[in-house]
């Protein structure tokens, strides 16, 4: 199925879809369209979707045919998904289609995206700079020092996916040069000398063959694959000036060393273009077809993909005996490697991107003369705990779907006493029964819920787009310019309390669509306050945590909202899920010609029960993440 990030099927359209399909034959390919897409376009889009003034700049009147249809399929997932969420026509328009229209649209849309789906593109090459965090675990792994030096490094930025690994946009500014000179230096000043300086002149050894072991066996780490005799000899030459200049062994050696710190094979993630010597030999071979990556290229997506950091020896090893790709050899080293402590960094760097609870620091800002009790302490627990239950559910192979409810999390003292949860003592996060439903999950994480609040009050609006955006994978389009902005707190004001007068500002035709979708999804937290402890009052009045979804779920509370999500929006948020960890593990966004790679990994979820070392390995053994193509091929 062709879709973006945005673009979803509900379990209850399935079904739908399935009964449809077992009462009559599919229609042939050319009628589904003209039979009921078409007459649907006609009768409640092109109003607002034509050649005139399309609004969001979506012009559907240019698709005529299915051949238009199959050359902008992003745009027509994001149709498909607008037809199975009954967010377009806008919710309220009682000329919109009824559902056998929209299912029959549905299907005949699905069948042709489906047609294109044989794309064979793993995506394109393109070279990864280290991040900060890979960077500093990096040199932690390769000299064992504690030292974090890429923290006074320029900030990366977030590219497709949401993720700071995003080779796309890791650029190099030239701050950043001065930076890495100064780190290598700082590093092997810290590095016991052992570490490296593995070999030293003697009776049995030369300087120039003690300095060549050094430096080829650092080298050969540090560029995270062999090393050549030519690269080694580049090295060596630093080490010859300084010896010349009447520097010490120990120093001359650190010099060529501190140079392959510098080094792009040790600040990138290469991986090297396929020769064309098949292409000279083979008239028929295409040098820019798709191939597999190397084992060592593997073992660095592997490690930085679970561990942000280098491969360790067990999956060098592999790599030099060529028995990586062998999928059961695979399988064990993701099974090793999850519990690893070091596994801790896909939380970190995955979890804690995705829920946005990493920065939580800089993203939130609770009122301090309201909320005193909001201290760096408690706001580090609240981000930890949502990092902690994220690296148990992987390390501990629990499913997925806890995610969204489930009777535990964790907790420390700070953060229980917080939540009114007793007999958890001391600093140390640890697993915690719940005996109150509406906690467990993320949604029920103090994180997320400051994170989506206001300073002085909570926001729906902010929590509903957030479940819409980050568990749904369906997010809003960006408010209308020129609307007022709602009041900055919740007291009752002109007689109306904070929902009334939301209630009220939804009335307007520019805004009635998208708060109809984001509203009912964060009324259904509204017990939780701004720094995410339960209230069952507001202003002296009885919290309303009602709602209704646009696909006509009645809820009240959080604990009935979670209930949902994990039912009839269990497909949306497994398939978001499973594509964030696809953009996270390629460094890139996730494109249309992924999707038969994202309906796989679900599969593969489907058929283990949900648990998380399924997903991640489902992911290490897929088409993208074991293949590339050369750098200088178009785009697909």
């Amino acid at each position: 199925m062709p879709r973006t990030a945005t673009a979803r099927w509900s379990p209850a359209l399935a079904t739908a879809l399935l009964t449809l399909l077992l009462q009559a034959p599919a229609p042939a390919r050319g009628d589904g369209f003209d039979l009921n897409v078409q007459p649907l376009l006609q009768k409640h889009c092109l109003r607002c979707h034509g050649e005139k003034k399309p609004k969001g700049g979506v012009n559907l009147a240019k698709f005529a045919d299915e051949e238009a249809l199959r050359g902008d399929p992003e745009l027509w997932v994001k149709v498909l998904d607008a037809l199975t969420e009954r967010s377009m026509p806008p919710p309220g328009n009682k000329a919109g289609p009824n559902e056998d229209e929209r299912q029959r649209a549905a299907t005949s849309i699905q069948a042709v995206l489906d047609a294109i789906e044989g794309v064979n593109d793993p995506g394109p090459s393109i070279v990864q700079r280290l991040t900060r965090r890979q960077y500093n675990n990096t040199v932690r792994d390769l000299l064992g020092v504690d030292a974090r030096p890429a923290q006074t490094f320029p900030a990366d930025g977030g590219g497709g996916g949401g993720f700071d690994n995003n080779a796309a946009t890791l650029f190099v500014p030239p701050i950043l040069l001065e930076k890495y000179l100064t780190a290598a230096a700082g590093v092997l000043a810290e590095a016991d000398p052992a570490r490296y300086l593995i070999a030293r002149p003697g009776p049995d050894l030369s300087k120039e063959q003690a300095a060549r072991r050094c430096v080829a066996t650092f080298a050969r780490r540090a560029f995270r694959r062999p090393v050549s005799d030519l690269e080694v000899d580049r090295l060596l030459r630093l080490f010859h000036h300084a010896d010349a200049r009447g520097d010490s062994f120990d120093d001359a050696v650190r010099l060529a060393l501190r140079a392959s710190l510098v080094s792009p094979n040790f600040l990138y993630l290469v991986e090297r273009d396929r020769s064309d010597t098949k292409a000279k030999t083979d008239a028929k071979a295409d040098p820019d077809a798709p191939y597999t990556v190397s084992d060592h290229e593997l073992a660095c997506r592997l490690s930085y993909f679970l561990w942000s950091s280098m491969p360790d020896d067990a999956l060098s090893d592999l790599a030099d005996a060529g028995r990586l790709h062998d999928p059961a050899v695979l399988e064990g080293q993701v099974r090793r490697m999850l519990a690893d402590p070091k596994s801790r960094a896909l939380a970190e760097d995955f979890a804690g991107q995705w829920l946005r609870v990493a920065n939580l620091a800089e993203l939130a800002e609770p009122d301090k003369r309201l909320f005193p009790e909001y201290t760096a302490e408690l706001r580090d627990a609240m981000a930890e705990e949502a990092i902690a239950y994220c690296h148990a559910l992987f390390r501990d192979d629990r499913p997925v779907l806890e995610l969204l409810d489930s009777e535990y999390t964790y907790l420390n003292e700070r953060l229980a006493k917080h939540y009114g949860i007793e007999g958890v003592t001391g600093p140390d996060f640890r697993r915690v029964a719940l005996k109150d439903r509406n906690r467990g999950g993320v949604l029920g994480m103090a994180a997320v819920l400051t994170l989506t609040s206001y300073p002085r009050r909570t926001s729906p609006v902010l929590r509903g787009k957030w479940v819409l955006e980050e568990i749904l994978g369906t997010p809003p389009p960006p408010p209308p310019p020129m609307i007022k902005a709602l009041p900055p707190d919740d007291r009752v004001k002109d007689g109306m309390t904070f929902r009334q007068r939301l209630e009220q500002h939804r009335k307007d035709v520019n805004c009635a669509s998208c708060h109809a979708r984001l509203d009912p999804l964060g009324f259904g937290l509204e017990n939780f306050d701004v720094l995410g402890r339960w209230r069952d009052k507001i202003n002296d009045e009885p919290v309303d945590a009602s709602g209704k979804l646009t696909t006509g779920e009645d809820f009240s509370g959080a604990a009935a909202l979670k209930a949902i999500l994990a039912a009839s929006k269990r497909e949306l948020f497994l398939r978001n899920l499973v594509e964030r960890m696809l953009a996270y593990a390629l460094r890139r966004g996730v494109e249309y010609y992924d999707i038969p790679t994202v309906k796989q990994v679900m599969a593969e979820l489907e058929a283990n029960e949900h648990r998380g070392t399924a997903l991640i390995v489902a992911v290490a053994k897929s088409f993208p993440f074991q293949n590339r193509r050369n750098e200088r091929q178009g785009a697909h």
